[in-house]
């Protein structure tokens, strides 16, 4: 039985999120209706976190574990022939010893993107979160310089989390860039709360608009108060771009 680890690249736009619904279609269906295709049994995928639904990866990890003749460099290529088109492997590979694409994983980098523009895109409406609004990126580097470091996050956690343990998480960087219409917020972290991402971005973007300053993020902080942060911020411009190990670096 070898261990396989896949790199993946999704449009999350048609999908319930990554893990498995009963109320629509998710990417992790799409992979093991396409394993079952190609090793002919059902093979559970296991994925280094859930994404919600319309959220997008760049670099969402996975495994499977199978008794295959199909060599693990080659099971990007079968899999991509089987799966649809807003789905692709980048890579497939045998898992280091003791590997496993969750509890393995250091920590994680995502990218929310905003347009900040005066009228809505056409092609870029399903990849982007539309403020109209001009926004002040400098002070929305401020705020960012806030929420770096380990702190209590819980007044950046969605309600109806059923997370049972510490809030408490380490950012290692929020970094904001500007490139025309759009700005990008980088946010990486040894892990993330739910929604903590698309809440962060949303505070940084109430802090653009000046509806917030960058102390009062500090101040939802320390009070760990979820009504004194930003709303959270729409899930079709969150990506995940990479998951840290000490494995093996996921980036190709």
């Amino acid at each position: 039985m070898s261990r396989i680890a896949l790199i993946i690249e999704y449009d999350g736009t048609n999908y319930c999120g990554w893990q498995i619904q009963k109320n629509g279609v998710s990417v992790q269906q799409r992979l093991e209706e396409a394993l079952e295709k190609a090793l002919g049994m059902k093979t559970a995928v296991v994925g280094a976190g859930r994404t919600d639904a319309r959220v997008h990866a760049l670099g969402q990890v996975a495994h499977f574990d199978a008794d295959t003749d199909i060599p693990a460099d080659k099971f990007f290529y079968v899999l991509n022939t089987l799966l649809p088109d807003d789905i692709r492997i980048k890579k497939s590979f045998t898992a280091p010893e003791g590997f496993h694409a969750r509890f393995s994983a250091k920590g994680k980098h995502y990218r929310y993107v905003i347009r900040n523009a005066r009228e809505k895109g056409a092609v870029d409406r399903l990849y982007t979160m539309f403020v109209p609004v001009p926004l002040d990126v400098e002070r929305m580097r401020q705020a960012a310089k806030q929420v770096e470091g380990e702190h209590d996050f819980a007044a950046f956690c969605a309600a109806g989390s059923d997370l049972k343990g510490t809030t408490v998480r380490t950012v290692y960087s929020v970094d904001v860039t500007k490139d025309g219409d759009y700005i990008m917020i980088d946010v990486k972290g040894s892990g993330f709360l739910y929604n903590m991402v698309r809440i962060i971005a949303g505070t940084l973007i109430s802090v653009g608009k000046e509806k917030l300053s960058p102390q009062d993020v500090r101040n939802a902080i320390e009070a760990k108060d979820r009504t004194l942060a930003g709303a959270t911020a729409q899930a079709q411009g969150l990506f995940l771009m990479e998951v840290y190990y000490e494995f093996f670096h996921n980036s190709y």
